[in-house]
């Protein structure tokens, strides 16, 4: 009754709770009798080959937490900007972009709005300051995104504004589109295609990753040594 609670959903109600009874007791019902069958159709070669690949298995289990706990202890996070933009200069042609890649900001509001026309004044100079004054009145609009100096992924945009592919591919200080939904602005101010090498600036966050894995390696490379070492000082480990 305790392990059937256990697995129970918490507030579940009395006719509910009835029918995931009966389909928990069922389903175990079913595994136990399989077990049987199986085990009674089970040969000594197969019993050996099973509890051989359980002994590996805890063996992997047991020897992978240890490696992680060390990992956790001893592995330095910390990257520093120089080795992030050295990795880079060194492998950039390895980062070839799979995906376009576009600098833009956009903006989505009603067709209703009063001012509209100084909206899009405001989005067409894209100085600071008339940015700054978009981003004051961000709560009228339905969606916006106004830092053009970052890149983006051409899909996400895609997802979010109602322009094709070829139009957004082509830097330009001004697309307009109106619809059911409102009125829709994008300014695209640079382009990059796929096959071409990825800027830093996006790709930083995997180069990172890769950093950390390297040094991970590394560490667990040398956790191996000290073992292998101190084992055969203790004699332990013995090469014939």
């Amino acid at each position: 009754k305790e392990d059937v609670a256990s697995l129970l959903p918490k507030n579940v109600d009395t006719k509910d709770s009835i029918v995931l009874i009966r389909s928990i007791i069922n389903s175990w019902a079913i595994q136990q009798l399989l077990l049987l069958k199986a085990e009674e159709n089970t040969t000594k070669n197969d019993n050996s080959e099973v509890n051989n690949l359980v002994i590996e298995y805890r063996q992997a289990l047991l020897i992978n937490g240890y490696k992680e706990r060390l990992i956790k202890q001893q592995l330095d996070t910390f990257v520093e900007q120089k080795e992030i933009v050295d990795y880079y200069k060194l492998n950039s042609k390895n980062f070839r972009l799979n995906e376009e890649l576009i600098k833009t900001r956009y903006l989505h509001f009603s067709k209703d709005l009063i001012d509209k026309k100084e909206v899009v004044q405001l989005f067409k100079k894209g100085a600071i300051e008339d940015l700054e004054a978009l981003e004051l009145r961000q709560l009228t609009f339905k969606m916006m995104m106004l830092n053009d100096s970052v890149w983006t992924s051409l899909e996400n945009v895609m997802l979010k504004m109602p322009f094709s592919r070829k139009n957004l591919l082509k830097k330009t200080k001004l697309f307009q589109k109106e619809d059911s939904l409102g009125l829709y602005l994008v300014t695209i101010n640079d382009v990059l295609l796929r096959n071409q090498i990825a800027p830093l600036s996006y790709i930083e966050p995997t180069i990172k990753q890769m950093i950390l894995h390297q040094r991970k390696l590394q560490l667990i490379r040398d956790i191996e040594k000290i073992i292998v070492k101190d084992a055969i000082q203790n004699k332990n480990f013995k090469i014939h």
